[in-house]
């Protein structure tokens, strides 16, 4: 009974944060509608257009690109002009940006607009973030945060059912995604909400970041290599493999609601068994199911958008597991350094995704997609077999709780929730004296 009422509680608290920042969750939630209907656009468009998959890969990688500067150079300007300013004109950015696609279509324009969006959305995410972290108590912020991740996957699932909404082929669809990321600026810009504090994390060494945990470092970049992958090259391999523009958009949303869906049940089990058997059941069942889409693609439509579902729930929750785990070797002294580096893993890979996956295509088809999403996640779980015999794991009290994470979130943004989970107490205690001072198991 009590244990009845203490959920009920907690789950009333829950909601009741929610709304006290129902301003930023619907500026969010706009933000991604229009993000996931821009990246599948311009993937259709530039199949349509002939770019070719290199150079549509190398196109879509822009935003990777200026995603990495967006995350560390909008701080800065935050601690200048505030919040609120950084916001509204990195919003009009990202909403000119998406118009000079439909005015200029060739490569080297696209590209430099993909810079400019990834720039803009990293700086949108770090406001975001920030704002929503400043008025989340630490007992609730780990809530509010999921909350704020269902928002973001379903603004981004979403996204791809309006390419349904207009001809890929006409300026409607960039004009309908500049009015979304402009309308975002309302409820914001409106919000009566005081500006927050935004300290600026101290950067980590990746030396050292690998040192501490080799497999959360390397599992980071090969996640950012796939998720790449999926958001600069799904829709172009949809659309070659010759599904409808309404299919695309129904792949790409299956691929995205997959993440979703299947992010807290293996999270959960992650908490109770070893996280690298999870990781790599996980990346190995990725690696099987890519390669029967290969297979079924051939046979049916909708057993390939079934499959899509399933991969989209083993690719998008190695990244939360590989934090996680990373996790479980720090201190909560170390987390704020250590979101940012791992972020920035992340974020190499997400550049090399789309690139490498093009050329990849223009040699073996479209097919080469799922052969390279196969073989990726191949090199995932035999890195995580391989580091199981080089150290022992941690004990079901030394391992962090499972936290909600999207590959997209800047380094601040995640430094935040990682630095508010140590102050819950949900992170692992200070070592002891016969443990190293810069990690749990620090490597020779």
């Amino acid at each position: 009974m009590a244990s009845t009422i203490a959920t009920r509680v907690s789950r009333n608290e829950t909601v009741s944060a929610a709304w006290g920042v129902w301003s930023l969750l619907i500026g969010m939630g706009l933000i991604m509608l229009g993000n996931g209907l821009q990246g599948t656009l311009l993937g259709v468009r530039a199949s349509g257009e002939g770019f070719g998959d290199s150079v549509t890969g190398f196109v879509m990688s822009g935003y990777f690109i200026g995603f990495l500067a967006g995350s560390t150079i909008t701080t800065r300007a935050v601690q200048r002009v505030g919040h609120v300013r950084v916001f509204a004109a990195l919003a009009s950015i990202a909403s000119i940006a998406i118009l000079v696609h439909s005015i200029f279509v060739t490569p080297l324009v696209w590209g430099l607009m993909r810079v400019m969006t990834g720039f803009a959305y990293a700086g949108l995410y770090v406001v975001t973030e920030s704002w929503l972290n400043d008025r989340a108590t630490n007992e609730l912020r780990g809530r509010l945060f999921s909350v704020y991740m269902v928002v973001s996957y379903l603004g981004m699932g979403g996204g791809q059912l309006l390419l349904n909404v207009s001809d890929p082929g006409s300026h409607d669809l960039f004009i309908l995604v500049s009015i979304i990321v402009s309308l975002a600026l309302v409820p914001i810009l409106l919000s009566a909400t005081r500006q927050p504090d935004s300290a600026t994390p101290e950067p980590l060494s990746m030396r050292q970041l690998y040192r501490i945990s080799p497999l959360g470092t390397v599992g980071c970049f090969a996640t950012g290599i796939a998720n790449g992958t999926i958001f600069g090259m799904g829709a172009v391999y949809a659309r070659t493999s010759g599904l409808t523009v309404s299919e695309v958009s129904i792949f790409m949303g299956a691929l995205i609601v997959g993440g979703a869906i299947f992010q807290w049940p293996i999270g959960k089990l992650s908490d109770r068994i070893d996280r690298r058997k999870v990781i790599t059941v996980v990346a190995l069942s990725a690696a099987v199911l890519a390669a029967a889409a290969v297979a079924m693609a051939r046979v049916s439509d909708t057993g390939l958008l079934l499959l899509a579902l399933a991969l989209g729930g083993t690719v998008l929750t190695l990244y939360s597991l590989f934090i996680a785990y990373t996790n479980d070797h720090l201190e909560p002294r170390q987390m704020v350094a250590a979101s940012s580096g791992l972020v920035l893993a992340t974020g190499i890979g997400a550049i090399l995704g789309p690139s490498t996956t093009g050329l990849v295509m223009d040699l073996t088809g479209p097919d080469g997609f799922l052969w390279y999403l196969s073989a990726i996640h191949v090199g995932i779980a035999a890195f995580s077999l391989y580091r199981m015999t080089r150290r022992a794991a941690p004990t079901a009290e030394e391992q962090s709780s499972y936290v909600v994470t999207a590959t997209r979130t800047s380094p601040l943004g995640s430094a935040w929730v990682e630095e508010a989970a140590g102050e819950e107490g949900i992170l692992p205690e200070e070592p002891g004296e016969d443990e190293p001072s810069s990690g749990r198991d620090l490597e020779d």
